[in-house]
């Protein structure tokens, strides 16, 4: 049984309060508004404190008082004076849903869009967003991936520094503006993904090993100190990592999760922490009658990752494929620093095409050992979630460049296509639709100098392996976050808007087509290769639709040879039209036998089997 924690509003100016804090031998309840009084609490046999206090309403602020301090509750549900200040009752049951409980979206159906709230739109905030919903919707997105919004030290952070995982930043609106944006994104059947963390805190305005044995020391993570799944007392932090997770489901109506970093997870214990997360999970799933998601990031490249707990794994329903971007992401730069060092050939994203992952028990040479895992044949291709941008590898650059600064125009368009129409589900950075201009950069507003100097000097000591010149941006000056917000402006472009234009065409063209838009094992997937012209060849069937797609890499011309007598085809995508600001060219709109065809350079050119379906897109 999982315990819930914080505060709870029971009606009747009754108020219930519940912390787990095993250690301590005595534990008070300060009310500071709008009244101030000093409650003792009573502590059970597992170390849960609690109390029931008459007179205190929403809006109540409190800390809990030991050792002669005053802390906020390591379970706030909203801190709206920042990390430092008081923690604040709410009363959930009062927000009036419109959407019930959300718009259940399949996974393999998923168009994802990655937000971060605060750089999305001016406002920088969870209306701004809601602003831009039907922006979305006309673009072909259902599903949003929010950043995380757990409660961060100041204004401006990527999240992933959050220190209260229960309370929504109060920067950008707080509980009801969230719940508001999830409201509105239901009842346009747009899903939202949410982004937690669940491998480390950050290290400003962390309470939470004052109160529990939150941290291990037997695990480093590259963020902070590991989190306790498997030693003494761990029984208290899975509940309550895992009763996080269930709140955002149950409480803000979320319809997946997507898990940070899940390789910073650490647990040895004969159930790991994940495999109990998944169960619990599945089990609120049944309960709320909708399925509910788990979506892991993870550089493993290990398949227990989604293997089904039956089998042996931790049951995940989906995990990022960092090999996909890896692979697109060197071809269409050419750059080889770093771990892309491990990238560069079209075989590779051919590779990551037919087996989901590059590496699957081959020697990485950037890590100097062999790497990943071969995925279970048996596996959906659904379970993983491919893109040629997203915050990490936009945003640890050293000056935070987007595609869009780092290759040609044909080259935005290429990699759109090559993500569009893999077999997987496709995710999209926010801006890369119509080649937003502005970095992504790294950001935060930590308040103890020398801990912003530390993360200035951490960030310098990351770019070195890139070899990359220059100083990096000041992460903690303003001016860094402000040039990370999108110019929407750029829309009125000819050449921003053919992109989007082109991004809307191809998504719906994935949504129109059997057998771009299915993920299904069952479906015919070949692929070819000529790395001297670099050149890939993706033949995909599903039922009686066929698509041939031809992706050339290389600045030059190529001719193909189309070899299918008896049969017609036609044309349904040419990233190289003139139609899409591309040079242009005289690509027959039906092939029939045999003909040689001219391929132009960084382009995609997707041919559907005449007859195989009546509503092909002209």
């Amino acid at each position: 049984m999982i315990k819930a924690l914080g505060a709870r509003y029971l009606g009747d100016k009754r108020s219930e309060f519940c912390v787990w804090a095993p250690s301590l031998e005595e534990m008070s309840l300060r009310i500071v508004s709008p009244s101030t009084q000093l409650v003792p609490l009573s502590k059970d046999e597992r170390g849960y404190w609690r109390t029931v206090v008459d007179g205190i309403e929403p809006g109540s602020r409190y800390f809990y008082h030991f050792n002669n301090k005053d802390l906020p509750d390591p379970a706030s549900f909203y801190q709206p004076e920042d990390v430092f200040g008081p923690s604040c009752l709410i009363d959930h049951s009062t927000y009036a849903w419109k959407s019930k409980n959300g718009h259940a979206i399949p996974l393999e159906e998923m168009i994802i869009y990655e937000i971060h709230v605060g750089t999305f739109t001016a406002e920088g905030n969870f209306k701004g967003v809601i602003s831009k919903l039907n922006y979305l919707k006309e673009l072909g997105i259902n599903a949003i991936e929010i950043m995380p919004v757990a409660q961060f030290p100041g204004e401006r952070n990527w999240g992933y520094d959050g220190v209260f995982p229960f309370a929504v930043q109060h920067s950008y609106g707080g509980p009801d503006d969230f719940k508001a944006l999830v409201d509105a994104a239901h009842a346009l059947k747009i899903a939202v993904i949410l982004d937690v963390v669940y491998n480390h805190l950050g290290p400003e305005g962390n309470c939470l090993g004052s109160f529990m044995p939150c941290f291990s020391d037997k695990y480093k993570t590259p963020w902070g100190e590991a989190i306790n799944l498997d030693g003494e007392y761990s029984y208290g932090v899975r509940n309550f990592f895992i009763f996080n997770a269930l709140y955002w489901f149950e409480c803000y109506h979320v319809d997946a999760l997507r898990l940070d970093a899940i390789h910073g997870i650490y647990d040895m214990g004969a159930k790991h922490f994940l495999t109990e997360l998944s169960q619990e999970v599945d089990k609120l799933s049944l309960r709320l009658s909708k399925k509910l998601y788990l979506i892991a990031e993870s550089d493993l490249n290990d398949a227990r990752v989604i293997l089904p707990r039956r089998e042996g794994g931790h049951g995940m329903d989906a995990q990022w494929s960092d090999d996909f971007h890896h692979s697109l992401h060197s071809l269409l730069t050419g750059e080889t620093q770093g771990y892309y060092g491990d990238f560069g050939k079209v075989d590779h994203l051919a590779r990551a095409y037919k087996n989901g992952f590059v590496y699957t028990g081959d020697y990485s040479q950037y890590r100097k050992r062999s790497h990943g895992s071969v995925l279970n044949t048996a596996l959906p291709r659904h379970q993983l979630i491919v893109c040629s941008q997203n915050h990490d590898q936009v945003g640890n650059r050293q000056y935070g460049q987007r595609l869009t600064s780092l290759v040609p125009f044909e080259a935005l368009k290429l990699a759109a296509a090559a993500v569009m129409f893999s077999p997987f589900v496709p995710m999209l950075f926010m801006g890369e639709e119509y080649g937003e201009e502005s970095p992504f950069l790294y950001f935060m507003s930590f308040f103890d100098k020398g801990l912003i100097e530390a993360v200035r000097q951490g960030r310098k000591n990351e770019f070195k392996e890139f070899a990359w010149e220059g100083e990096p941006v000041d992460p903690y000056e303003l001016q860094t976050f402000q040039r990370c917000k999108l110019h929407w402006e750029e829309l009125n472009v000819p050449a921003h808007k053919t992109l989007l234009l082109f991004y809307q065409y191809i998504i719906s063209l994935r949504k129109s087509s059997p057998v771009l838009s299915c993920c299904s094992l069952q479906d015919f997937l070949e692929i070819k290769v000529w790395e001297d012209k670099e050149m890939l060849k993706v033949t995909r069937r599903h039922g009686g639709s066929e698509v041939r797609i031809l992706f050339n890499f290389s600045r030059s011309i190529n001719l193909f040879s189309w070899n299918h007598p008896g049969e017609s085809w036609k044309l349904i995508l040419d990233s190289s039209d003139q139609r899409w600001l591309g040079p242009g060219q005289a690509l027959p709109d039906l092939l029939a036998g045999e003909e040689s065809i001219s391929i132009n350079p960084l382009s995609c050119v997707c041919y559907e089997r005449c007859n195989s379906r009546p509503d092909v897109i002209p």
